[in-house]
């Protein structure tokens, strides 16, 4: 499958990132309508929208539902954290990363009590440290773990924790923000009763607004929890339960736009069809540059499809700024890293890449350390 010839005159350069994506040419086009904000047909979408995602967690609208929310995926995760955890509890954040450390700030910021559990972030967090946690304070209502963890691009066992938390009594809140739509997650199997993701990631919309998919016993016991009026989860289910209308103005063009990308994302296999391209996005990537020396941060066992991080070649005359900037001028963007023990810079394998735009970046590398005099061991 190759990405669609481009409007004459139209180029975009490769965003080979964590998000903002490539976006389809198809994608963008649905956006090229005005939609009023108590537009019936509005109203139908958002609802076709909802019941898709639910579907895309394997699950139905009898347990679970899906509220979108305006804004990043961040104001996603903030309006769990701020509105569903009771005013007396407790949430322990598992944490191996940048985006873990946020749902922390999050909490702190809200004066949340908040216990932190906190691993390398080369590793995936111990189960058996999960479970005595939980057992040594009973004060714990709540639990939340980033699924891909995009400091890195490694996946947490958010299966495995679910059930250890099932076990103890907390809720259960999963940042599903880089690997839902392209990873399998079953929202009862992993006894999930909050995931957090966002238009712009894996199911390749545009930015403007997240959504999260809550278990309905568990969101409807959250009736005065809500420490803003924004972030109201409840209050926004609800309004869309009454009469199908978001409480603050909608993003109406990039919900045209999400239509259009799960109706891609199911014509090319839905998650299943979707993994197997970026698994052979990540093959070829990781195939390439180890051919050419460079080495990645993770173990191989831990590492997931979603985003790489490679460590920077030991050689001077390799500084990542110049590196960055040659790649850009070659229409390739790439990331800079986050891990806070290591020199490493990242390249995602998601949105609307393929097997050719891979092997473009790889041409794109080898011609830039060539340029820049870099050594690879």
């Amino acid at each position: 499958m190759q990405r669609k010839a481009k409007t004459p005159g139209w180029k975009d350069k490769i965003l080979f990132t964590p998000g903002p994506l490539t976006t389809s040419e198809t994608v963008k086009q649905a956006m090229l309508r005005d939609l009023g904000s108590r537009d019936s047909e509005l109203i139908g979408l958002v609802k076709d929208i909802k019941d898709k995602l639910v579907g895309l967690g394997q699950a139905g609208p009898d347990e679970y539902t899906a509220v979108p929310m305006q804004g990043s995926g961040t104001f996603g995760l903030e309006a769990v954290v701020s509105s569903t955890i009771p005013p007396d509890g407790k949430l322990l954040v598992i944490v191996n990363g940048a985006y873990g450390k946020r749902i922390v700030q999050i909490a702190s910021v809200l004066k949340i009590a908040t216990a932190i559990l906190e691993c390398p972030e080369n590793t995936t967090p111990d189960l058996g440290q999960i479970e005595a946690a939980l057992e040594a304070d009973p004060e714990i209502s709540d639990v939340s773990v980033v699924h891909c963890e995009t400091t890195t691009g490694i996946i947490n066992p958010i299966e495995e924790i679910g059930r250890i938390v099932k076990k103890s009594g907390p809720k259960y809140f999963v940042d599903a923000m880089s690997s839902f739509g392209a990873v399998p997650i079953d929202l009862a199997e992993c006894n999930i009763d909050y995931l957090v993701s966002s238009a712009n990631k894996c199911i390749e919309g545009v930015p403007g607004f997240s959504f999260i998919l809550c278990k309905l016993s568990s969101l409807k016991e959250t009736a005065g929890y809500a420490r803003s009026l924004s972030f109201d989860l409840l209050a926004q289910y609800r309004g869309l339960e009454k009469n199908g209308q978001f409480r603050f103005t909608p993003p109406t063009h990039v919900l045209l736009a999400l239509r259009q990308a799960l109706a891609e994302l199911d014509a090319e296999g839905g998650v299943k069809g979707r993994a197997e391209r970026y698994s052979n996005n990540y093959k070829i990537l990781v195939a390439g540059m180890r051919q050419m020396g460079f080495k990645e941060y993770l173990r191989p066992e831990d590492q997931g499809y979603i985003i790489t991080s490679f460590l920077y070649p030991e050689d001077d005359n390799f500084h990542f700024e110049d590196f960055y900037e040659r790649l850009n001028k070659r229409d390739c963007v790439i990331y800079p890293g986050k891990v806070s023990d290591a020199n490493c810079f990242r390249i995602g394998n998601i949105g609307r890449i393929f097997e050719s735009d891979v092997r473009s970046l790889l041409t794109a590398i080898r011609e830039t350390i060539t340029e820049m005099d870099v050594k690879l061991k």
